[in-house]
């Protein structure tokens, strides 16, 4: 357990057709960021659920448009009122995208000021080392919080998950990360089959991130102060892990992985991280006494993107095939399609991910007993089981045992 004390030391078919498959479309790129596909939908219209707006402050522009790219200037409960971005140009360009009144030349700033701007949560979308110690700022101060991937980065940070923790157990507000596997069709319909008890426990399940590869021109995607260059794959795990965790809300336990020294030559010589891993694989135990082979790849030449796929006693479903092998019954029964987001609302990039995390934080601060669906407890372990599987490719694989949140 994580603590300030403690931490430190029978018939069965398979469907592909008849509306359950995801209809095939031409994917819509939107730069290295996977397809604008928001999936099969569920017929019902949206409808409204407060009359309330949510005053948001969003911190981060950055290399990837992230700030702008999750909709909250298009949601009818949300009310954008100030943005900020260490590039000024970067800022303004936020601030022209998002409409807000308001600028300041920092997210330390923002929330300094949430009070004056009754600001009630804020987005940090920033680098990625930033992300926890923005965020227990943002919390201190009263704020609800949603959070870009990872939820804290490496094991230099793990002394800041108490922290974050009392953060948001002593303010009683919402923590959110923005984890985009969760709500990708293919997740969301494991999820649901998996809640449903459709699926049975999970007995092996699968998660693959290939992003970055920099093999042609040995770069890849930019970052402030360059916290991406060598970073240790598995430092950045959860659009792999989160094929489990996000499907069942619950943990990995124990871990052992194998690391790949990268090609690159930038990670054979000194950097940041001290790493020289360009792809990591996990093997790792659930806590349902299952197991899961979990990978994030660099280095190799693949189509970028996430994917993943869980077998269970009663059910299982896998994202190639977007296909599900279970009872046929089931799928009337449960309510698998990903609902309709409010008119106007873009379900954005990452398989149409963007807006549903947003609706679901959102949802969350304004609708009395939502359990949304990225929150601090499944974010935490899905970051930390990535740190733990990395420390293990540093011991040659050795099997270590994993913190519980």
């Amino acid at each position: 357990m994580f603590s300030r004390r403690g931490f430190l030391g029978g018939s069965a078919a398979l469907f592909a057709a008849g509306g359950f498959a995801a209809t095939q479309e031409k994917h819509k790129k939107q730069g290295d960021f996977d397809d604008m596909y928001a999936g099969e939908l569920a017929h019902a219209d949206w409808q409204p659920f407060s009359d309330k707006k949510v005053r948001v402050g969003i911190a981060g522009e950055g290399v990837c448009n992230f700030g702008s790219q999750f909709g909250y200037q298009n949601h009818p409960n949300v009310e954008v009122v100030a943005v900020t971005d260490l590039d000024p140009a970067k800022c303004k360009l936020l601030q022209e995208r998002t409409r807000a009144p308001k600028t300041y030349p920092s997210c330390e700033e923002m929330i300094k000021n949430a009070a004056a701007d009754k600001l009630e949560a804020v987005y940090i979308a920033t680098d990625a080392p930033s992300h926890a110690r923005l965020a227990i700022m943002a919390l201190e101060h009263g704020l609800h919080v949603a959070s870009a991937v990872p939820a804290i980065l490496g094991k230099d940070q793990l002394e800041l998950v108490p922290k974050l923790l009392d953060a948001v157990k002593a303010s009683g507000k919402v923590y959110h990360m923005n984890e985009t596997t969760a709500f990708r069709e293919s997740c969301y319909t494991m999820r649901k089959l998996y809640e449903a008890g459709e699926l049975g426990n999970i007995v092996y399940a699968e998660g693959e991130y290939f992003h970055c590869t920099g093999l042609k021109d040995g770069l890849g995607v930019g970052s402030y102060k360059g916290w991406r260059d060598c970073i240790p794959p598995l430092y950045y795990a959860t659009h792999s892990t989160g094929y489990y965790t996000f499907t069942t809300h619950k943990r990995f336990t124990e871990v052992t992985c194998i690391g790949r020294p990268s090609v690159l030559p930038q990670y054979s010589r000194p950097n940041r991280y001290n790493n020289c891993f360009g792809s990591e694989f996990a093997f790792y135990k659930n806590e349902e006494g299952g197991s899961a082979r979990i990978l994030v790849a660099y280095d190799v030449l693949a189509r970028n993107g996430e994917r993943g796929r869980v077998w269970g006693t009663k059910g299982s479903y896998d994202d190639l095939t977007m296909s599900f092998l279970g009872d046929k019954e089931a799928l009337d029964r449960v309510a698998w399609r990903k609902p309709k987001l409010p008119p106007g609302m873009p379900a954005g990039g990452h398989g149409g991910s963007h807006g549903y995390l947003t609706d679901d934080f959102i949802r969350a601060i304004l609708v009395k007993d939502h359990h949304h669906c990225c929150d601090i407890k499944t974010s935490l372990e899905s970051t930390i089981a990535g740190i733990y599987a990395h420390l293990s490719a540093l011991k040659g694989g050795e099997t270590l045992k994993i913190p519980q949140v």
